[in-house]
């Protein structure tokens, strides 16, 4: 492994990039579905009945935990971008995560 790669903020890019390469790939996915609404209501039903197990309450929780992820951590670019050098870098990319997973747990606590 080179040894940039095992810096903490190597992992946040790497956390930030795979979650936004996921959500461009859920997009087309999301919008077929909310096609349904306008084409097919018996086939949007049948979707709706489908969300209602526990695997894809779990999938929705990784769902929202990269949305919250990329979120995050696009702030925290925008911060390393626009604010003076700190030295809290490491911080700033580990609250990203723990403010993403935090998100994502509540959404299912409340969804399950």
């Amino acid at each position: 492994m080179k040894p940039h790669r095992n810096h903490p903020l190597w992992y946040a890019f790497a956390l930030h990039r795979a979650s936004g390469l996921l959500l461009a790939l859920f997009l087309p996915a999301h919008f077929w579905v909310l096609s349904y609404a306008l084409t097919d209501a018996a086939a949007l039903d049948g979707f709706l009945r489908w969300t209602d197990y526990t695997m894809v309450k779990i999938a929705e929780f990784g769902l929202v935990f990269l949305l919250a992820a990329h979120m995050f951590g696009g702030l925290r670019l925008m911060a390393l971008e626009w604010l003076p050098w700190s030295p809290r870098q490491k911080t700033y990319a580990a609250s990203a995560v723990a403010l993403s997973f935090c998100l994502s747990t509540l959404f299912f606590l409340s969804a399950v």
